[in-house]
């Protein structure tokens, strides 16, 4: 196995969080089709929401896309996605994009095991931890 990636479905707002984690996450959007350009729209709603879109920010790759017509999803709950960082700066510096609208819900702090933590539900429901371990520097 190379790697997992994580698939974020959404109810309708998956351009809006694919935009949002484009900035926060300093990435760029690799692909995205639409369900209309995609000819898998059935009706006005759906022509514009995401069929499949891929987000790439160093070595992180998100895949992302809008449930179809009766399909839905609880927002972020059911998983975490742990971002693990090289130098400190980084981890403010995404912990703060991130955090906007969002819930905190361990603010940035040395731990007792070594490393730089934090948690945050963000504005799309997606819950992240944050970690730097200051050994690695080192």
């Amino acid at each position: 196995m190379e790697a997992i990636i994580p698939y974020l479905n959404f109810n309708g707002n998956a351009a809006a969080a694919l935009a949002f984690y484009e900035k926060a996450l300093n990435g760029t959007i690799t692909s995205s089709q639409t369900f209309g350009g995609a000819g898998m729209a059935d009706n006005d709603d759906m022509k514009d929401k995401i069929l499949h879109a891929v987000l790439e920010a160093g070595a992180l790759k998100i895949m992302v896309s809008d449930c179809p017509p009766g399909v839905t999803v609880h927002s972020g709950d059911q998983v975490s996605l742990s971002l693990n960082f090289d130098e400190v700066e980084n981890i403010d510096a995404t912990f703060q994009r991130l955090s906007e609208n969002a819930t905190i819900t361990m603010p940035l702090q040395d731990t007792f095991w070594g490393a730089k933590f934090g948690m945050l539900k963000d504005q799309f429901g997606v819950h992240w931890m944050f970690n730097h371990d200051y050994k690695k520097e080192l």
